[in-house]
């Protein structure tokens, strides 16, 4: 199947590892070309040179919670590849703990990299984009339930959700997409350090995979192509919608 991806230019935050570097992987692997950025510059110039180094991947070192950055993304993509054509947008997770044991600095910190800055990183790239532009946005299933001591993570994606759903009503008459993607168990990084803080890694694996229909933890590449798959021009009729990437763990229908 052919997605229609063949020099189509994206923009990726987090995207130096995890699964924003797997859903650049698969963009890249489909023709696409991409823009990366990170906090890390040792982890952004490694993975621009696996994506194939300069003629498929630039790499910039960047902050979400800088109200420059957006700009600076949607810059670099035209100036390398001279135009932009969509956008999939990660951040961190935010700190572990219960709602109740998060301080105060703790979730204005996360409110500004977290909620804000992937606001404003979509609200600017959406801005950008012309007929058949798409954005993607990285949640969790959080969005739909609540997880155990990811307070944080319970309180803020389901505000993102509801962000892109307006933003895809605003933009979907210029032909802009917009979509909220909702990881469950895969393993990533992060998915280790939750496993490694229960205690016992491996029980909490198995415990994990015991709830998952499919009965194991995901890969980041099974998840990077459902996010090429939906920034891509063959899910043209796709948005507003809130898509879990979760082997069917969410119960809800």
């Amino acid at each position: 199947m052919d997605l229609g991806l063949a020099d189509r230019v994206y923009v990726l935050t987090g995207a130096s590892d995890g699964l924003g570097f797997a859903t650049a992987e698969q963009l890249v692997a489909d023709g696409a070309r991409v823009v990366i950025s990170s906090r890390a510059p040792d982890r952004v110039a490694a993975a621009v040179e696996t994506l194939g180094g300069p003629e498929r991947a630039v790499g910039l070192t960047a902050d979400l919670t800088d109200p420059g950055t957006p700009e600076r993304l949607v810059a670099a993509a035209r100036e390398r590849f001279g135009r932009l054509d969509g956008a999939l947008i990660s951040v961190g997770g935010p700190p572990r703990g219960t709602a109740a044991q998060i301080t105060d600095e703790q979730w204005r910190e996360s409110f500004e990299t977290v909620f804000l800055g992937s606001v404003r990183t979509a609200r600017t790239v959406a801005a950008a984009l012309t007929d058949g532009g798409a954005i993607g946005l990285v949640l969790s299933t959080s969005v739909r339930g609540p997880l155990p001591g990811l307070g944080i993570s319970n309180g803020l994606r389901p505000g993102l959700a509801g962000v892109a759903k307006d933003l895809a009503d605003e933009h979907g008459p210029r032909g802009v997409r917009v979509v909220s993607l909702l990881p469950g168990r895969i393993m990533t990084a992060r998915n280790r350090e939750l496993l490694a803080a229960a205690g016992d890694p491996e029980q909490a694996r198995a415990e994990a995979e015991a709830s998952i229909p499919l009965g194991r933890i995901g890969d980041p590449a099974e998840f990077g192509r459902v996010a090429a798959f939906l920034l891509s021009p063959a899910a043209g009729y796709v948005t507003g919608v809130t898509v879990p990437v979760d082997g069917g763990a969410l119960r809800g229908l």
